[in-house]
């Protein structure tokens, strides 16, 4: 397992809005996290309600820009790399809202695709072995 703290400086993400709090496991092309952030009363996107499962493509994303810094630095580069979230498809949700009782999210993600300008991801997001959002998403890297 890799804490947050081995990873961290590799993402543009930061402060709360850095979601993932570890990672379990990784390799060249995949990568399953955990995290359980999405229980804290300031989350970032959290509203009165709780958290809405839409976000959970958040989690997916993070779990990317993860992977392609660890796939990066086991290359040698250990630079941030600066990217956007340029498509979200097949988007599935099994909740409305995700359960603060119900324990960690476990978030997984599998390289289909990459290069020098951007990658796409298969992600899914389940909470207890339960499956709560899943879909693919794409990013573009943008010039620092």
């Amino acid at each position: 397992m890799l804490d947050k703290t081995d990873w961290a400086h590799l993402i543009p993400h930061a402060g709360s809005m850095s979601l993932l709090d570890a990672v379990v496991t990784w390799d060249e092309v995949s990568i399953h996290a955990v995290s359980d952030s999405f229980a804290h009363v300031d989350h970032p996107l959290r509203k009165p309600d709780g958290l809405h499962a839409v976000h959970l493509a958040e989690y997916g994303a993070q779990a990317m820009a993860v992977h392609g810094a660890l796939s990066a630095r086991a290359r040698g580069v250990e630079v941030v790399r600066s990217g956007r979230l340029v498509s979200l498809r097949d988007v599935r949700l099994a909740v409305e809202y995700v359960d603060t009782g119900a324990g960690r999210l476990d978030i997984h993600a599998e390289r289909l695709f990459a290069d020098d300008s951007g990658a796409q991801y298969a992600f899914r997001i389940e909470q207890g072995g339960r499956s709560l959002a899943d879909g693919r998403a794409a990013v573009i890297y943008v010039a620092s």
